[in-house]
């Protein structure tokens, strides 16, 4: 099925939202939870699936199938132009980064992204399921060898967090990256993962024993603060984790500071 063909606008800088212009008949497909605001003539559905029509019971389980193993909701939120005249629609990313539109014809029709890169699309789009070919990628990959196939001829829009790096490689050229930094890249990308080497590096290096692999002829979408490294960072600063809460912007320090405020019992 031919994808709807949608204007858009992407907003803000370190916290961006992509503003998406929908002619009367024409719909948008969004993660769940991703809706910033919509226009008044716009309607909202929840499909059961990927919200890209296929047809009948099966299609439709097959469909949720996907996303419950690529670990995304069961349901996607389709918006559809009830109204007369152009309506908008706005949804946001989940955490400060860059909005990716990528134009699916322009780049054959696919797209291999992580399971949390996608934020919405023209309705029409399939998410699909990209198993890796080597099992070593599925152990050992991070984010898991089960990524999402975005198929379509239409406009896309994936979140890579932080600063976006897209870089086109040549015929035989090779990035390794950290797992987590993958955000996207074309079926014409090999990707793979590698064993560090050294048990030392390893340990002591605080990348883990594998990286990515990413051989060209492709484009490949790259993200520099990935959420697994957002969460981890949190979650060791979190007093309720056990983590330090020293307040370490303040020139006194936590200790200092709360003995002012809190006074002593010395």
């Amino acid at each position: 099925m031919a994808m709807d063909e949608v204007d858009y606008e992407i907003f803000g800088n370190e916290m961006q939202y992509v503003e998406v212009e929908l002619d009367p008949g024409e719909a948008a497909v969004g993660e769940a939870g991703a809706m910033m605001y919509m226009q008044d003539g716009i309607e909202m559905d929840t499909v059961f699936g990927d919200g890209s029509q296929q047809g009948g019971l099966f299609g439709k389980l097959l469909g949720a199938g996907k996303r419950l193993l690529t670990g995304e909701s069961l349901f996607t939120t389709v918006f559809y132009n009830q109204g007369v005249g152009k309506k908008r629609v706005a949804f946001a990313a989940p955490y400060p980064g860059k909005i990716v539109p990528v134009h699916l014809a322009e780049i054959g029709g696919t797209l291999i992204c992580q399971k949390d890169a996608f934020l919405c699309a023209a309705k029409g789009v399939s998410l699909g399921l990209a198993f890796q070919k080597k099992l070593g990628t599925g152990l050992f990959g991070g984010e898991g060898f089960i990524m999402e196939k975005l198929d379509g001829d239409g406009w896309a829009f994936i979140h890579a967090g932080g600063t976006l790096l897209e870089k086109t490689l040549a015929p035989g050229e090779t990035l390794r990256v950290d797992t987590g930094c993958v955000v996207a890249f074309q079926p014409s990308v090999d990707f793979d993962i590698q064993y560090v080497g050294k048990i030392k590096s390893a340990l002591f290096g605080g990348e883990g024993l594998f990286f990515a692999t990413l051989r060209g002829p492709g484009k490949v979408w790259l993200q520099s603060l990935p959420l697994s490294r957002l969460a981890n960072r949190i979650i060791a600063s979190s007093p309720a984790a056990g983590g330090r809460s020293k307040d370490e912007g303040s020139l006194l320090g936590g200790v200092a500071l709360g003995g002012l405020l809190g006074g002593s019992d010395d």
